[in-house]
């Protein structure tokens, strides 16, 4: 994998390893794609390509406006430049080298293998590749040769689509795992606990999209930051984070968790992580025990709470149905005193929804205005549900239910996940008549 700098532009080329042909991934400066409009034009370009050049370095090129520069460079050797630049490789490699400490990181066969490569293998476990890393290059790491099918997986890595990663992590068999989204929360708060030890240059303010759970609401309020609710896409946060500079850590809706550092954010989030570990452990290496995830998960609840979260998706669902669901959800709104009367004859022991609306987000620094992306229903005791709706094509629609149960009581936040969220699904479901408008009476995907 090469990447060439021009100018303002950047382009990341991969070429695959066993064809001609190669592909074209185009983002702006700050990180954000390219617009269609641009991408259209360089397509139409790419027919008149008469030949290949390579060369990894600087070229001068001679071209309409004058003489120009391209710089090609290997992206992975330029990634791990930046990622030493904020995290301490020396404290990771003496992490990874405890054999008390296991690790395993699988790229699913996606792009970040070859960036996984370079920094786990080579970098941190030392470890001299084999030329053809298609096979296993060191037992800790996994899916590193990057495949148009995804090694006949799925590209997204949920808990129902990576059911190999999830058996090898153990996953499943302790009630102290944490919800996905407080990924983001755990690591605002360490930012602020090991300033310059494990981040670099953050800014302490944070950002979430719509879905996500609340926690790292409530750790920004605690800590009293900035905290700014955006939509999905990843060009909101790239407007707050590098364009305007008012934010810093990114957490979503499922596993994601990036900073402003790049816009590519899985391995970042990984090596973020095991910075964590390793201060927590530096004095303690060679102790009996190593203070663990879970350790460090427990000791944030104590604090914050915990998030139970979970997503329900469920797929191919008739648009028209779907919409009729939606419609459905908006009407409740009107009247939340009607709403908690169905709540309570549903379920007595959930709170009161205190606020119920469409979400609607304005840019804070495009001043556009993006309506229609999800109905909330919000609760008295902190708990929340998010109805999305996406694909809504002639193939079918796919609903998304986020459900979130909050808990404060440091004694009820070592419960069972589904347990804790039983209460909270069963007025979801009951309240939308999920089955009456799907069909259908599980969901296609739950996370």
């Amino acid at each position: 994998m090469i990447a060439i700098r021009y100018n303002f532009f950047a382009f990341l080329i991969s070429r695959l390893k066993y064809a001609l042909d190669f592909g074209i991934k185009y983002n702006k400066k700050n990180g954000e794609p390219a617009p269609e409009a641009i991408t259209d034009k360089i397509y139409e370009n790419t027919k008149t390509i008469k030949k290949w050049i390579s060369a990894i370095g600087i070229t001068s090129f001679g071209g309409p406006e004058g003489q120009f520069d391209v710089d090609v460079f290997d992206s992975a050797t330029d990634y791990v430049k930046l990622m030493k630049s904020i995290f301490d490789f020396q404290s990771l490699q003496k992490l990874l080298s405890s054999p008390k400490f296991a690790f395993c990181y699988d790229a699913l066969h996606g792009v970040a293998g070859a960036y996984a490569k370079s920094i786990f293998v080579e970098e941190l476990l030392n470890c001299v590749p084999k030329q053809d890393f298609s096979l296993s290059v060191h037992p800790a790491c996994h899916g590193l040769l990057k495949q148009e099918d995804f090694g006949g997986g799925h590209p997204d890595s949920n808990l129902t689509y990576a059911k190999e990663l999830v058996a090898r992590m153990g996953l499943g068999k302790s009630n102290a795992e944490h919800e996905p989204p407080e990924f983001g929360a755990v690591l605002m708060v360490m930012q602020i606990e090991l300033p310059g030890l494990v981040f670099s240059s953050l800014s302490y303010a944070s950002k979430q999209g719509m879905p996500t759970s609340a926690a790292l609401d409530v750790v920004a309020k605690h800590l009293d930051l900035k905290f700014f609710e955006v939509l999905l896409h990843c060009s909101n946060f790239i407007i707050l984070a590098i364009d305007a500079g008012l934010c810093s850590v990114c957490g979503e809706e499922s596993f994601g968790t990036g900073s402003d550092h790049m816009r590519e954010k899985d391995i970042w989030a990984v090596l973020a992580w095991l910075s964590i570990i390793s201060y927590k452990n530096k004095v303690n290496l060679n102790g009996e025990t190593l203070v663990t995830v879970e350790d460090i998960v427990c000791q944030h609840w104590a604090t914050y709470g915990r998030h139970y979260y979970t997503q329900y998706d469920y797929e191919n669902t008739d648009a028209g149905a779907a919409k009729e669901l939606v419609e459905h959800l908006i009407k409740l709104q009107y009247s939340l005193r009607e709403v908690n009367k169905i709540i309570k004859g549903i379920r007595s022991d959930v709170a009161n929804v205190s606020n119920a609306d469409e979400f609607k987000y304005k840019d804070l620094v495009e001043s556009s205005i993006s309506k229609h992306q999800g109905i909330w229903y919000l609760f008295e005791d902190g708990s929340r549900l998010v109805f999305r709706l996406s694909g809504t094509s002639s193939e079918g629609a796919t609903i998304r239910l986020y459900i979130e149960q909050y808990e404060k009581d440091s004694t009820k936040t070592g419960r069972d996940s589904q347990e804790a969220l039983a209460p909270l699904v069963e007025v979801a479901l009951k309240l939308s008549k999920m089955q009456e408008f799907t069909s259908q009476s599980a969901p296609t995907v739950l996370t």
